[in-house]
């Protein structure tokens, strides 16, 4: 049985896009989490870094989404979602980079790829490496079809900045 938006929303263009952004948006966060806490895959610097739009966008497109169902100007509600596509823009572009520091099309950064260094003097090297855990960002540490999550986010992102675009070029509602 698909997924059927309420009548409301499916009349509502730009809210039908903010509420769509929002679940997919939410899904994408919440599939993090089972990969991070059920399945044990500990996210790198990169992966935690990708999850901030996520962050921001969920709750303004549900904002965007409320205040479009309400009749606000539709300038301001265009505006909404003209943020919520660059912050998947963004998004996109640094899952993209973290898919090529993966595949070694460049380097990342020095915290988290490239030669582990650092852990001060000789006499506490031991225990400094017993407590230190570093998870690498050139190192996808799960993949389906070939694809890391970096480059499952990238699709999951700008699929999310053009449904943002098309509730910015919906019609007005009747």
């Amino acid at each position: 049985m698909p997924l059927r938006l309420p009548t409301a929303i499916r009349a509502n263009g730009a809210a039908a896009a903010a509420f769509i952004v929002a679940g997919v948006g939410t899904a994408t966060i919440l599939g993090a989490y089972y990969f991070q806490y059920v399945l044990g895959l500990a996210p790198c610097p990169l992966c935690l870094e990708e999850r901030i739009p996520y962050y921001v966008s969920i709750p303004l497109a549900l904002v965007v989404g409320i205040a479009a169902l309400r009749g606000a100007p539709r300038n301001l509600v265009r505006a909404g979602l003209a943020v919520l596509m660059v912050a998947m823009l963004i998004v996109a572009g640094m899952s993209i980079y973290h898919a090529g520091v993966e595949w070694k099309f460049w380097p990342g950064p020095t915290d988290c790829s490239g030669p582990v260094t650092g852990f001060g003097n000789a006499g506490s090297l031991l225990e400094s490496m017993e407590k230190t855990v570093v998870v690498r960002c050139d190192e996808a540490a799960w993949r389906l079809f070939g694809i890391s999550l970096a480059g499952y986010d990238v699709v999951i992102s700008l699929g999310l900045a053009a449904v943002a675009l098309a509730g910015i070029l919906a019609p007005k509602k009747a």
